[in-house]
C-alpha cells in the first residue's frame, strides 16, 4: 500500500472517530425543545393538561374570562369573532387571552382562501378576500403559491393569529364533489407541489400549518351533516389521496387533521377521527410524529357515530390516538367526560402525557411558547 493511500485512510478514520464522539455528545445533550417541553408538563396539573389538549371554538363574548378560567390550548375563530370588532379591538382581546394563559394558546382560523376564509372577509380587516390557490395557481403559478402564502401568514400573525387550518391536501376527482372548491386541483401531482410549497412557506414564517383531511377526503360527501362511508381500496389511497400528506410531512408540517369518514381501506366500522387504525398508520407507515386533531367533534359524521354524546366522541378520540380535540360543542361536557375518564382509569395518564408534550413541543418550536 502506498504511503498517500495509508495516510488518507488515518486521515479518513479519525474524521469518522471525531465525527461520531460529536453526533454522541449532541444526542446526549438532548433536544432543547423536548427538554423544556418536558419541564413544563412536569409541572402542570392534570386539569391544565386536559385543557391544553382542547381547541375549541372561540366565544364572541368573555373570551378572556374564559380562558382565564380553562387556560385551553387554543381558540378556533370563526367569522363570527372579526364581524362586530375592529382591527385594534381585536388584536387587544387576542393579546389579553394570551397574557391570561398559562402557556401560551393556538389562536387558529380556517383561512383557506376562496371559499373558506373567516378574518379576510371583512373589508375592516383586509380590502379582498383571499382568492383560492387554485385561482392564484392559475395567474400565478407555484411561485404565485408561495407568494401568496407569505403574505396570508404575515396577515394572520399581524392579528396575533399563529395557526392556519390550512391547506388542504383532498384530491377529488371532479367539480361536483364536495371538496372539489376548497381543493387545489384532480391531480395528484398538482397538489403534492402545492402542499411542499405551501408548507415550506408556513415553516419559514412559524405560522402552525394543519393539513387536512387525512386520509383524503375524494369523492364524499359532507361529513358536517351524516356518516360517510368510503369504499376506496388502500392500492388507491396510496397511489393517489395519501400523497400529499406524504409531501406535508416530509416538508414540516406541524398538525395533521383527520376526517370523520368511514374508511374501509382502513377501518371501515368507525369514523377515521375514532379510529386507532387510522392513526396508528398515520404514526406508524407514515411516519408523522406531529400533532394530531380531530375535526370538529360536533359535525353529525361522528356525533351519529356516538348517539350523540359528545363527551364519549372525546374519550373514544383521545384513546384512538388524537393528541388535540377541535370542540365545536360544549367544552364543559368535553372536559368532564376525559377528566372522568382519565380518573376512572379509561383513559391511561400516559397517553395524555404524550400528547400535552406533542402540543408544548409544537409551540416552543414555532416560538408561541418563548
Amino acid at each position: 500500500m502506498r504511503r498517500e493511500t495509508r495516510i488518507l485512510i488515518s486521515v479518513i478514520v479519525c474524521v469518522a472517530a471525531a465525527l461520531s464522539c460529536w453526533a454522541s455528545a449532541f444526542a446526549a445533550a438532548g433536544d432543547p425543545a423536548e427538554d423544556t417541553a418536558q419541564k413544563i408538563l412536569d409541572r402542570m396539573t392534570l386539569k391544565e393538561k386536559i385543557d391544553q389538549m382542547l381547541i375549541v371554538e372561540c366565544p364572541e363574548t368573555k373570551m378572556v374570562k374564559t380562558q382565564k378560567k380553562y387556560q385551553f390550548g387554543g381558540y378556533l375563530l370563526f367569522g363570527e369573532n372579526f364581524k362586530n370588532t375592529s382591527k385594534k379591538k381585536f388584536k387587544s382581546k387576542i393579546r389579553s387571552c394570551q397574557k391570561a394563559s398559562k402557556v401560551p394558546m393556538l389562536i387558529a382560523v380556517d383561512e383557506e382562501g376562496g371559499p373558506v376564509v373567516r378574518a379576510s372577509l371583512y373589508k375592516k380587516f383586509r380590502k379582498y378576500k383571499f382568492r383560492s390557490p387554485r385561482e392564484v395557481y392559475r395567474d400565478k403559478g407555484y411561485s404565485g403559491i408561495t407568494r401568496y402564502t407569505r403574505l396570508k401568514d404575515n396577515f394572520l400573525k399581524g392579528l396575533g393569529i399563529n395557526c392556519n387550518f390550512a391547506p388542504v391536501a383532498d384530491v377529488p376527482y371532479e367539480k361536483s364533489d364536495f371538496m372539489y372548491g376548497r381543493a387545489f386541483s384532480t391531480k395528484t401531482g398538482k397538489t403534492v407541489k402545492f402542499i411542499r410549497r405551501t408548507i415550506r412557506q408556513m415553516d419559514e414564517d412559524d405560522v402552525v400549518s394543519v393539513l387536512k383531511h387525512f386520509p383524503g377526503y375524494g369523492g364524499n360527501g359532507d361529513t358536517h351533516g351524516r356518516i360517510i362511508k368510503d369504499k376506496r381500496s388502500l392500492k388507491t389511497f396510496k397511489k393517489r389521496d395519501l400523497k400529499p400528506f406524504a409531501a406535508g410531512i416530509e416538508n414540516g408540517a406541524d398538525m395533521i387533521m383527520v376526517s370523520h369518514i368511514k374508511v374501509r381501506a382502513f377501518d371501515g366500522k368507525r369514523p377515521a377521527s375514532l379510529s386507532k387504525k387510522v392513526h396508528r398508520y398515520l404514526r406508524k407507515d407514515m411516519d408523522f410524529d406531529g400533532v394530531i386533531i380531530t375535526d370538529g367533534l360536533a359535525m353529525d359524521g361522528v356525533m351519529d357515530f356516538v348517539g350523540g354524546d359528545e363527551g364519549k366522541a372525546a374519550v373514544r378520540a383521545i384513546n384512538a390516538g388524537n393528541d388535540m380535540l377541535c370542540v365545536t360543542g360544549s367544552y364543559r361536557t368535553t372536559y368532564k367526560a376525559i377528566r372522568d375518564a382519565v380518573k376512572g382509569g379509561k383513559i391511561d395518564r400516559a397517553r395524555i402525557d404524550r400528547s400535552v408534550k406533542r402540543i408544548l413541543r409544537m409551540k416552543i418550536k414555532r416560538g408561541i411558547i418563548q
